[in-house]
């Protein structure tokens, strides 16, 4: 089979490798779809050389179908539906105690701490698997990851029906949170710079902002009747946007950090003494968050089709990470199946 891994200086190399049999209390995935996300852009810049081992084959956010299972495994069949919650916790730290695996101080994430999902056949724990209902569509169950994210985003931010939230970068992840807070109840508008992520915003019944042509203190002002956001998710990584988001919350309001920032950045933390808002980060996902997302993805909540840009067999898959970086992409697929030449 053929893998897509990452090897240093912003390359990826098209490897082969051998399919191997699954270890007992572990499944073989017969992956189908793999989506690339801002987390991959970061390996690929070399953010992450000090965490990754090279050659990497990376991926985390995808959907297959089980095709063997490990000694051991009863809950699990072959041909069933799948997709991974990619995280493998040691259960002894702090945090594990404390009932926070999925932030386990000593957290695998499977596709960056360990091979991940851009290979035919992936071997993966048995009970990192979330199950895939009937008639769901595995190009749009590779998006359960992403919105698993977003699904905890909205949840950390404890938004209620008839809240207003703002969110600042309409990227993928943006506008998951978008579409997941709308389905909470809430009312949500996007500030975004790109006027082609813009159209697709709006396309999707949502109040976009260019701040570079309305200014967003003085439009959230009036659209919470001079009150602010009860929640801003801070998604573009942008350190204007970091300064700016606590201008934007209400009184005792909360600012969400999704945005993965690769250095310190400069806060208005007087603006935060003033109102006692509250800052959260928010880092992955819980179990829960998993359910959630599949249950909105199948029931046509969040829309996949709008979403997916292209698909792309694997050895497209760096240059559908330029797609993703120059702004041609909301959602890149990678189609793991197109292009193998060999079946285990």
């Amino acid at each position: 089979m053929l893998t897509a891994a990452y090897t240093g200086e912003s390359t990826i190399t098209l490897i082969e490798a051998h399919p191997t049999p699954p270890a007992p209390g572990q499944v073989q995935i017969r992956v189908a779809y793999v989506g690339l996300c801002g987390t991959d852009l970061h390996i690929l810049h070399g953010s992450m050389d000090a965490r990754v081992e090279t050659p990497l084959v990376f991926g985390h956010e995808m959907s297959g179908t089980i095709a063997a299972v490990g000694d051991g495994v009863d809950a699990w069949s072959a041909g069933d539906a799948v997709t991974v919650m990619p995280l493998a916790w040691d259960g002894t730290c702090p945090a594990c105690r404390a009932g926070n695996e999925h932030i386990c101080q000593n957290l695998d994430f499977i596709g960056i701490d360990s091979p991940g999902a851009l290979q035919a056949y992936w071997n993966v724990p048995a009970d990192v698997l979330v199950a895939l209902p009937d008639g769901i569509a595995l190009d749009a169950a590779a998006l359960v990851e992403p919105v698993a994210v977003a699904v905890h985003d909205v949840r950390r931010a404890e938004l209620a029906p008839g809240e207003r939230a703002v969110v600042i970068g309409g990227g993928p992840i943006g506008v998951l949170i978008a579409t997941v807070a709308r389905s909470f109840g809430a009312e949500v508008a996007v500030i975004e710079l790109d006027a082609n992520r813009r159209g697709l915003i709006a396309g999707l019944g949502f109040t976009t902002i260019d701040p570079r042509e309305t200014d967003q203190v003085a439009w959230v002002e009036a659209w919470t009747g001079g009150a602010g956001a009860d929640a801003v998710f801070e998604v573009s990584g942008a350190a204007a946007a970091v300064l700016g988001a606590t201008s934007l919350a209400k009184v005792r309001g909360t600012v969400v950090v999704v945005a993965i920032h690769p250095k310190p950045r400069e806060i208005d933390l007087q603006r935060v003494f003033w109102r006692e808002l509250r800052i959260l980060g928010a880092r992955v996902y819980q179990r829960a968050d998993f359910e959630t997302a599949v249950e909105l993805i199948a029931d046509g909540t969040i829309p996949s089709a709008s979403l997916i840009s292209k698909i792309v067999p694997l050895a497209e898959t760096r240059a559908a990470f330029d797609d993703l970086e120059g702004g041609r992409a909301m959602k890149v697929l990678v189609d793991v199946r197109a292009g193998q030449e060999t079946d285990a």
